[in-house]
């Protein structure tokens, strides 16, 4: 009896990190002593179910210490061993698990442009329920191993995020660029989910750290691109009226370069501005005025009045012939014809290129 109370079970040094600590043997010799770290609690399974639980401190493993015991007594020993698995859980917080992958694919408000959302970070947990933990989880993976937990725990994360974060997305209209100002609510929100799922299984998510959501790399240049042209449209007007201002710089550019393919990209760009600007000018030009009423047979027919002023090829305004700036927008205000100063083909007021040889309008 002495050499048995001289044995003890408790989770070696080297194992302290572990969230479960199994002990190797099944048969537990009577009045073996066992020491729960404060930070753990120990429990006696027999056939899936919890035959004991000891709480922190030194423990005589006896019936009459522990009850529960006397149902697991082993026979064949003469009733001096218990036939169990052991297990030490550890009941404090373990951080640095790592969790991240695809969420889902949705739609930018802003833009229409459907993205790969990712989320990354890492998270703590703590046992809650020891008791869950070892039996409603040994049966699905390894609970001896922290990586096997935690990667089972991340797997949990990530599906309640996959509904999680896209639902608040879509109903609260957040544009993607820009999520990261909503990572609070998001990770409160994951937090709450997460630990929904993982109740049943004694486990607790107590806080997240380093948490992004981003894009794949492709997703996030091609949004980034189509917010800036959908910004400098709006302030150029219109997209028309930007495509033709990239056009035309981007001709420019090339000119500069000495690309000689370029100079025909370039004038079909002064073209198409200046098509443009006449057409704008045609559809804005102020109606004909009415033809005079009958006059009496005797006298005769008043001329048709001329036109009192020049519309702006900016804004529309009239106004007066001679005027060199626009009343309506101060915009200078083109002459009606011109000529190239290289090759003398008359062009319009408002022409930016000769339609004959290219060169910039004077």
């Amino acid at each position: 009896m002495a050499l048995f109370s001289r044995e003890f079970i408790a989770v070696p040094d080297d194992r302290k990190g572990q969230i479960v600590f199994k002990w190797p043997d099944v048969t537990i010799r009577r009045f073996t002593h066992a020491i729960v770290n404060a930070d753990e609690v120990a429990m006696f399974v027999n056939t899936g179910q919890i035959a004991a639980t000891m709480g922190p401190g030194r423990h005589s493993i006896d019936a009459d210490e522990i009850p529960g015991l006397g149902a697991i007594i082993d026979f064949a020993t003469g009733g001096n061993a218990y036939r169990a698995e052991l297990y030490f859980v550890g009941t404090r917080e373990y951080t640095g698990f790592k969790f991240g992958g695809r969420v889902d694919d949705v739609q930018d408000p802003r833009t229409g442009l459907v993205v790969t959302l990712r989320v990354f970070g890492d998270y703590a947990l703590r046992v809650i329920d020891p008791g869950r933990l070892i039996t409603n989880l040994t049966s699905t993976v390894d609970v001896t191993d922290n990586e096997r937990i935690a990667g089972w725990v991340s797997d949990q994360l990530l599906k309640v995020m996959r509904t999680n974060i896209t639902t608040q997305v879509v109903a609260n209209g957040w544009p993607i660029l820009g999520l990261s100002v909503h990572s609070p609510e998001i990770e409160q929100a994951a937090i709450t989910a997460g630990n929904g799922q993982l109740e049943a299984y004694g486990i607790a998510i107590t806080r997240m750290g380093n948490f992004d959501i981003n894009l794949a790399p492709e997703d996030a240049a091609q949004l980034k691109q189509l917010a800036k042209d959908s910004s400098y449209s709006q302030l150029a007007g219109g997209f028309g009226q930007y495509a033709a201002g990239e056009m035309a710089l981007g001709a420019g550019q090339g000119m500069a370069q000495g690309g000689g393919s370029t100079q025909g990209a370039f004038l079909a760009a002064g073209l198409g501005l200046g098509g443009g600007l006449g057409a704008g000018l045609q559809q804005q030009a102020p109606p004909p005025a009415p033809a005079p009423a009958p006059a009496a047979p005797a006298a005769a027919a008043a001329p048709a009045p001329a036109p009192t002023g020049v519309a702006c090829a900016n804004c529309s305004t009239s106004n007066p012939a001679g005027a060199k700036f626009c009343m309506g927008c101060g915009q200078a205000m083109a002459p009606a014809v011109k000529h190239c100063t290289e090759c003398g083909t008359e062009l319009p007021g408002a022409a930016k290129f000769c339609a004959n040889c290219g060169t910039p309008a004077g």
